[in-house]
């Protein structure tokens, strides 16, 4: 996993333990799984649009939308980067 993910996901669970008032991240864990979990499918449609209407570009920046949410929905879950990481692994022999 890259030094940034790895951060950001460290800041994620941060927010998790240690809720901050006025945090996007703490109003997501705030909100509950199955609205995280809407949260990523919207974004995902938005990856799908931007790729097929809007250019790279564009793309770029709804993909880290959905990096972002989907390591959000990972710490509501207790999966691990490294979970996903060997799972991808896997996958590859």
């Amino acid at each position: 996993m890259s030094e940034t993910l790895a951060r950001l996901y460290a800041t994620i669970q941060d927010r998790q333990a240690h809720p901050r008032q006025g945090s996007y991240t703490t109003q997501l864990f705030q909100a509950g799984l199955e609205e995280i979990a809407k949260k990523v499918g919207e974004e995902a449609i938005e990856v799908v649009l931007a790729a097929t209407r809007q250019g790279a570009e564009r793309t770029v920046s709804e993909l880290a939308d959905l990096a972002y949410h989907a390591l959000v929905l990972m710490a509501q879950l207790g999966i691990t980067p490294e979970q996903v990481a060997a799972e991808l692994e896997r996958r590859q022999r």
